[in-house]
């Protein structure tokens, strides 16, 4: 099995609030989710295997999605990798010099553990390891697909995200030498795709700025109706290739 982006996840104050956007503008198809402990999550799928998540606060202020709203408002919070094994990809990521954080195996249906951002280039990268078949949020008991618009729009092709460094080096280090990815590489961007993924990362290599993500890039063959600047509700930049 080899290593598969499977989705890139939005921090946002509620679910409900994204299918006007995701479904009514994008065009999204409504996957599955439901609560997981101190959050609830949800998928939304799209043509070429693009996949778009959205996590939202459960419970008393503390969790993670209630400090990473507070700290820096809604935004692109992770993306998850499927690998066929997460004790080999965590031993390759400490003998790189990663720290691992959130280490779980417990539970063979969803092994999972996670890079810091601070240490991979300003986003979570959540790794993860499952013998189930079935996705995820394909459980008895999970919670309903949030409301949608009456009509969806001709659904989009999300390309992946994009993202900046003022180091080539780190971004290999941590796209293509722990996760495998095919690089290609010019003067000022590099690009990370991986054979069996539908989405891919891009890297824009500029001096002097931080690591961080800058925006989910997509393709369509219509004129697509996004903001100039992040999304109000999701706090995302969405751009339109």
């Amino acid at each position: 099995m080899p290593i598969v982006l499977d989705h890139v996840a939005i921090g946002a104050p509620r679910i409900n609030d994204a299918p006007d956007f995701l479904v009514g503008e994008l065009g999204g198809k409504s996957g599955y989710g439901g609560p997981a402990g101190e959050y609830r999550f949800w998928h939304w799928d799209y043509p070429g295997i693009g996949r778009i998540e959205v996590i939202e606060p459960m419970g008393p202020p503390g969790g993670f999605v209630h400090r990473f709203l507070e700290r820096q408002g809604p935004g692109i919070h992770h993306v998850t990798f499927m690998v066929p094994s997460l004790s080999a990809i965590c031993e390759r990521a400490a003998a790189l010099g990663y720290r691992i954080v959130g280490y779980e195996d417990s539970n063979p249906g969803w092994r999972e553990a996670f890079l810091h951002p601070k240490e991979a280039m300003g986003i979570v990268v959540q790794m993860v390891e499952s013998e189930n078949d079935a996705p995820e949020g394909e459980q008895p008991g999970w919670g309903e697909a949030p409301p949608e618009p009456d009509i969806a729009a001709p659904p989009v092709n999300v390309v992946g995200v994009r993202m900046r460094t003022s180091s080539r080096e780190r971004a290999v280090r941590q796209w293509k030498e722990l996760l495998e990815a095919h690089c290609e590489q010019s003067d000022d961007e590099l690009l990370f795709t991986w054979p069996d993924s539908g989405m891919r990362i891009a890297v824009s290599v500029e001096p002097g700025v931080e690591d961080a993500s800058v925006c989910i890039e997509l393709r369509a063959d219509r004129p697509l109706g996004l903001p100039d600047s992040p999304h109000p509700i999701l706090g995302t930049l969405f751009v339109q290739l």
